[in-house]
């Protein structure tokens, strides 16, 4: 399709993930967000658990991954992701680097996972409103939904072939894995005009004063 060799694509594309990652990490900060949600979202590496070989069994990128999201109920920015296990260290390496990207007190919604007690507790002490489903801690009851990350989940899984449940296209490396994510949203916060807002995640949290091209951020190899 476009003349040039498989690896030299894929090459492109890990660069163009890197610098992704790089450019949201650097710019999704100080964030005005008031209502968010969170939630991971299950895909494997290699191959499913199950088939992976016994040398590798319990080794990070063979088997189950998961993806922890964050989602801004109001601008519908995604702030925050990580790609790891679901555990307890992830938990709080995630919630802890959501926690430094907002810049006041939000009302926090998470499922019922229990590592997220002890994540919120030590990333933002009492400086929070949070719901764990039906746990209240003084947040508003109106507020309290995981709906938007749930679709958001949707929205990954739509947008990203490897995340399909029944997919001969998964991730054979975890490190692509983690381009592919940083690469869709960035397409997703800065670029994609979501249909509720009538532009992007991005421009209405005051990240961007425009709605970004597919040339710019292919740009961003030039910049990172």
């Amino acid at each position: 399709m476009t003349g040039a060799a498989k690896n030299t694509v894929v090459k492109l594309l890990a660069e163009l993930g890197e610098a992704c990652q790089w450019y949201q990490d650097e710019h999704l900060r100080n964030l005005p967000c008031k209502r968010v949600q969170c939630d991971e979202v299950w895909s494997f590496c290699y191959s499913k658990d199950k088939n992976v070989p016994q040398q590798h069994k319990g080794e990070f990128g063979y088997g189950d991954v998961w993806t922890w999201t964050a989602l801004c109920a109001d601008t519908k920015l995604v702030p925050s992701w990580l790609v790891g296990r679901r555990t307890g260290a992830d938990a709080r390496a995630f919630i802890s680097d959501l926690a430094d990207r907002l810049a006041n007190r939000v009302q926090l919604t998470t499922d019922g996972y229990r590592a997220y007690l002890g994540a919120v507790e030590e990333a933002f002490g009492a400086d929070i409103d949070y719901a764990i489903l039906d746990k209240m801690y003084g947040p508003e009851p109106k507020d309290i939904s995981t709906s938007y990350v749930e679709r958001q989940n949707l929205t990954m899984r739509m947008g990203m072939r490897r995340f399909t449940r029944l997919t001969n296209a998964f991730s054979k490396k975890v490190e692509y894995l983690m381009h592919a994510v940083s690469l869709h949203f960035m397409y997703y916060n800065f670029a994609r005009v979501h249909r509720s807002l009538g532009t992007t995640p991005a421009k209405a949290a005051g990240v961007s004063d425009h709605v970004w091209s597919i040339e710019e951020i292919v740009g961003l190899l030039g910049s990172n």
